[in-house]
């Protein structure tokens, strides 16, 4: 969209169409004790060419030329160029969300390709158009599960995403319902023994996360048994929906739910994404959000609806399953562009690559002396490293480099404070990987030739 100022003339002609004189009477009904008494700090007034330039700045400062590490829930991936034009093609641009079938098809048919691609890489039976965010959609999960159950009380492993618990707790809190967190073992996985434990008091949910916070790789079947003996619903949250391409699905679970920015959204400075959710058909009445099914016409030909839920049944908040009666259309086509472009076996092979890169980044650090990996457990394109130290020294040594290493997990996990959660996809260079490594070498040698030195006086 173009920057398309008004001139003073324009707007004194608006401000006498709706009788007042000057812009500050529309805010008359804010009082003035807390109204701010200067300009903003923001530059300007500025052209149309120098904003442009402006924002050109901002995006070369937000890192865009680092080489990024980063992960915990949002990962950079290449998105191919055919995925903004087809995006972007009149067929998918419309004023309305699609209620009416007999001028949305293309919409409809669109999210019902995407929801059908869900369910191939989670095993599930039905998936919905998709909901806000992977946060949202995990707090949906367990919201329909509570419904199930008529439990009140869940299970959440503490290697869930931190913010996505931290979602969940606000939704529930209100809520009359219990959040028992389930401690990680020394793998990095869910304690099994701990999660049996805490079964006793009858759940509505166990929730897992795979692969997790922490990049393991859960093994959904001995958790599934657990949950299913004790009446318990279990919900599995992926993050990263690309390891679906290479990992055992979570076909074990009875709700699958997360985060689909990999599938062609862009990092964005944290949104818009999608949230993903799909169940086994017997749940699909306490699903939330929007569903379109596909159908047969009076003459036979294929069509698509919103299905099982009209619009009004969402209005009226008593009956409905969720507050959350739209979708994110834009990007949930987005993904499914993505996948469509890439296939089964693209899919795959970028899975693998991502496979590779990770592990040949954690070799590479792990030579390092003094750093080492604290969880034995199986990871996909996102691990965690140990240092000596604190992790800030090195991590400022790689941003000069311009690296962005990684995320410290000592925010998260008090336990963990020297701890850095890296994540390597098929973005990163080998170059770069090596770079880091050599900078981690003299960044802890230094440290370390310090600590002896301090140590011999």
């Amino acid at each position: 969209m173009q920057y398309l100022p008004n001139s003073p003339q324009g707007r004194a002609r608006m401000l006498e169409t709706i009788g007042r004189s000057r812009v500050e009477e529309l805010f008359s009904q804010i009082p003035d004790s807390i109204r701010l008494k200067r300009a903003l700090e923001v530059p300007g007034p500025l052209s149309e060419v120098e904003i442009l330039e402006f924002f050109r700045d901002a995006a070369r400062q937000s890192g865009k030329d680092y080489a990024s590490f980063l992960g915990a829930g949002a990962y950079r991936h290449h998105r191919p160029a055919a995925v903004d034009s087809l995006l972007s093609r009149g067929e998918f641009f419309t004023a309305y969300t699609p209620y009416q079938a007999e001028i949305a098809q293309g919409t409809l048919q669109a999210i019902f390709e995407f929801q059908s691609l869900i369910c191939l890489l989670t095993g599930m039976e039905v998936s919905n158009a998709s909901l806000y965010d992977g946060s949202t959609a995990m707090t949906e999960a367990v919201l329909m599960a509570l419904r199930i159950t008529r439990r009140r009380r869940v299970l959440v492993a503490r290697s869930v995403h931190p913010e996505y618990r931290q979602v969940l707790g606000t939704y529930l809190r209100q809520l009359d319902t219990e959040i028992t967190e389930v401690p990680f073992a020394a793998s990095g996985e869910a304690d099994l023994e701990r999660l049996e434990r805490d079964l006793a008091s009858e759940p509505a949910a166990v929730v897992i996360q795979s692969p997790n916070f922490f990049g393991i790789l859960e093994d959904y079947g001995p958790i599934a048994e657990l949950a299913h003996r004790h009446g318990a619903l279990l919900i599995v949250t992926v993050t990263e929906p690309l390891s679906l391409a290479v990992a055992k699905p979570p076909a074990e679970a009875d709700i699958v739910c997360g985060e689909g920015q990999s599938f062609g959204v862009p990092v964005a400075f944290g949104g818009p994404y999608l949230g993903l959710l799909a169940t086994r058909q017997k749940y699909v009445r306490q699903m939330p959000g929007r569903l379109v099914g596909q159908t047969r016409d009076s003459e036979d030909r294929r069509g698509y609806v919103i299905t099982l839920a009209t619009r009004e049944q969402h209005i009226r908040r008593e009956k409905a399953t969720s507050n959350i009666c739209t979708n994110q259309s834009l990007c949930a086509l987005t993904a499914a562009i993505y996948l469509c472009l890439l296939g089964k076996q693209g899919l795959r092979q970028l899975a693998e690559h991502n496979l590779a890169k990770a592990h040949y980044t954690l070799n590479r650090l792990t030579r390092v002396s003094g750093v080492t990996r604290p969880f034995s457990g199986k990871t996909f394109n996102e691990f965690v490293v140990e240092l000596p130290g604190n992790p800030q020294p090195v991590l400022e040594k790689l941003r000069q480099e311009q690296i962005l290493g990684g995320v410290p997990l000592g925010d998260f996990y008090p336990e963990l404070p020297n701890a850095l959660l890296v994540c390597a996809t098929e973005i990163v260079s080998k170059d770069a990987i090596d770079r880091m490594g050599a900078i981690y070498e003299k960044a802890l040698a230094g440290a370390g030739a310090a600590s002896r030195l301090l140590g011999a006086r």
